[in-house]
């Protein structure tokens, strides 16, 4: 649901076309922006009611296209296009305008809405060991093993010498 109802929007607009209200005085009727009553009234100027009650929706590539093209034949604003088009949002119409800027005519054709898809694993499982590698960890392992054993009965050895020298003194 919109932060605002058709029947306020529609207040706002008639106060301000009808009644010679500034934008911002009508915006300060309901809490609204200057801009937001500057687009609703561009909006019921261009299509009448029916463009306080557009919503966002779904371009095609080619509509998007025509609207850049609009664009820069008419060398007009993407708000102004917004207006002309019946977008509700001209931010959307910069983003298409970016976006054909950086990556091309045919980055408008891609619809990326919505959450990605989780990529599929990717990730190879290890290869299979050889022979070898499995000996060779078996080795390591005895080996560390052996060294513990080594460390932990050298230092019970030293521990004894200490405790035996300090029980003579």
């Amino acid at each position: 649901m919109s932060k605002y109802s058709i029947e306020q929007k529609l207040e706002v607009v008639k106060a301000v076309s009808e009644k010679g209200l500034s934008m911002s005085e009508g915006g300060s009727m309901i809490g609204a922006s200057h801009s937001d009553v500057w687009k609703w009234v561009k909006m019921y100027e261009a299509h009448g009611v029916e463009g306080l009650l557009m919503k966002n929706g779904s371009y095609t590539g080619d509509f998007k296209l025509h609207v850049i093209k609009y664009m820069e034949v008419n060398q007009i604003s993407a708000t102004e296009a917004a207006v002309i088009f019946g977008i509700p949002c001209h931010k959307i119409v910069g983003r298409w305008v970016r976006k054909y800027d950086a990556e091309g005519r045919e980055s408008l054709f891609i619809e990326n809405r919505g959450r990605s898809k989780m990529p599929k694993n990717t990730k190879s499982k290890p290869p299979m060991s050889d022979k070898k590698t499995d000996e060779d960890l078996i080795a390591e392992n005895q080996r560390l093993k052996m060294e513990n054993a080594y460390l932990k009965k050298l230092n019970a050895l030293v521990q004894e010498r200490i405790r035996r020298e300090s029980g003579k003194k």
